[in-house]
């Protein structure tokens, strides 16, 4: 049986960093994670190939090799999956579609043929025997949460290494906060499900022997949902590290309660974590009780987001507007946490109601749902009927994101955080990608960039206020060029 995975064009947003993909000649940020470990566990004699759209074209002739087209998809990439479900279908080649956009919203696909919903691990024997006996169901459905120590490695021979700027690993699933507008409550449920410790490394050794040396992004839905493995893993990765000495490091999500843990803290910047995404929010208390974002209430965010920076991270943080809760001073209260905390990477958006969460379910019930989410909190899109006026929020949205990424605002936000940082941890190597891309980057930030003037400011003070962070300080300049292009598009 010949499979065809395809994974679809991100569009240009927060996460896809396509504005700076070309100073570090990159074609992808991260690979796909979720389909390459699909492929691990269909049958060994199978042969499969994978196009990920955001490093190649697809061809007719690659539709025309398969048997079957396996499609993984999340809601932000809709107008790409429509878009090779019409050329799939254009050559009769059926579709198997899985993956967030299909496990909440499978319904607003009836050209496609199969779907498997939920986790794949438990329904992949039944899809494969079903698929050999010609009698593949419509709809296959996992019963209860696989158990994930029984996962295998990713078929990492499926792409190639140097499209892209990081690998992806996963540890754990599932996430113990009960926010209301959050989906992965909703398909991974609110008990964290981890892999044993020797699994994990073993997955990094395996990146490891095969050459990388970069950053590896461990997308786990909460990295300390359960905190006592966790701390283990890290131990894990620690005698790792000191073994082999590997020269890549790590970057991950966590809740903000991470601050409260210094053992914890201490332990992920031993195991070579150089940032955290952290879901702030706002730092109005009124919104964070109005969508249980209870772990964020009763503390002061700004100390908590320094003693993560104290502790060798990088915080990078999600913010949100659109609550009920919000006043009509929520864009300055925003924009004055984000400066005075040093969140260099501020990835704010307007609130959508995703499907089957309890903020969707409670808007239908109020009968205040419009339109589908989009998944693209970069788009000035909101899909539901707000409190505040929509043309006040959006606008102030627009206006928000350029005053955060306009370049004196953005560069004073770096000082900031490299004045609380405290780099720790293993010593994660300057590459020959790297160093090109610190030449780039004094061509386009320091002379074709109308913040030139600031950007050389911010250079030399950096030189000589901070001369050990100098690669860092230069790293976020060049990624806020990244969101100064997708704010001037909003």
């Amino acid at each position: 049986m010949k499979i065809l995975m395809i994974y679809p064009q991100n569009p240009d947003s927060f996460w896809s960093f396509k504005h700076v993909l070309r100073l570090v000649s990159k074609r992808s940020a991260f690979p796909p994670l979720g389909l390459l470990t699909v492929a691990a566990m269909l049958p060994a004699d199978w042969p499969v190939k994978l196009i990920d759209l955001n490093v190649e074209r697809l061809k007719d002739s690659d539709l025309r090799w398969a048997d079957y087209v396996m499609l993984s998809a999340m809601i932000v990439h809709t107008d790409s999956v429509k878009e090779i479900v019409t050329r799939c279908n254009a050559l009769h080649r059926p579709i198997i579609a899985g993956g967030p956009l299909f496990t909440t919203g499978h319904r607003n696909f009836p050209s496609i043929q199969h779907f498997v919903l939920g986790e794949a691990e438990d329904l992949i024997p039944q899809l494969t025997s079903d698929l050999l006996a010609g009698t593949a169901r419509p709809l296959y459905r996992a019963a209860a949460p696989p158990d994930i120590t029984r996962r295998v490695v990713p078929r990492w021979d499926l792409i190639d290494f140097k499209h892209y700027v990081t690998m992806a690993v996963q540890f754990s699933r599932g996430c113990p906060c009960d926010c209301e507008f959050c989906d992965i409550i909703i398909m991974n449920g609110r008990v964290p499900r981890t892999k044993t410790p020797t699994q994990l490394i073993g997955e990094l050794e395996t990146l490891r022997l095969q050459g990388w040396k970069d950053m590896v992004f461990l997308v786990d839905d909460n990295f300390i949902g359960d905190k006592k493995c966790t701390k283990a893993l890290l131990r894990e990765i620690i005698a790792w590290r000191r073994r082999v000495r590997p020269g890549m490091g790590f970057f991950t999500e966590a809740s903000v309660n991470l601050a409260d843990d210094p053992e914890l803290c201490d332990l992920m910047a031993r195991a070579g974590f150089k940032k955290v995404f952290v879901g702030i929010e706002t730092p109005l208390a009124e919104s964070l009780q109005e969508c249980h974002k209870l772990h964020n209430q009763g503390r002061d965010l700004v100390e908590s987001v320094k003693t993560l920076q104290r502790a060798g991270m990088e915080v990078m943080g999600g913010f949100i507007v659109g609550f009920d809760s919000d006043q009509q001073d929520v864009f300055k209260r925003q924009f004055d946490f984000i400066q005075r905390s040093g969140v260099v990477t501020a990835m704010v958006g307007l609130l959508q109601a995703l499907p089957q969460t309890r903020l969707y379910h409670r808007l239908l019930r109020e009968g205040r749902l419009e339109t589908a989410a989009t998944g693209n909190n970069t788009q000035a899109v909101l899909n539901f009927k707000t409190k505040l006026n929509r043309e006040f929020l959006q606008a102030g949205y627009r206006d928000l994101m350029k005053k955060l990424y306009e370049p004196k605002a953005y560069y004073q936000r770096i000082r900031t955080f490299l004045d609380q940082h405290r780099p720790r941890g293993p010593h994660v190597r300057l590459s020959p990608a790297d160093l090109r891309a610190f030449l780039k980057s004094f061509w386009l930030l320091g002379i074709a960039e109308r913040g030139r003037h600031n950007y050389w400011r911010f250079f030399w003070s950096t030189v000589i206020r901070h001369p050990n962070q100098l690669r860092c300080a230069v790293e976020l300049a060049v990624i806020g060029y990244h969101f100064r292009r997708v704010a001037s598009r909003l």
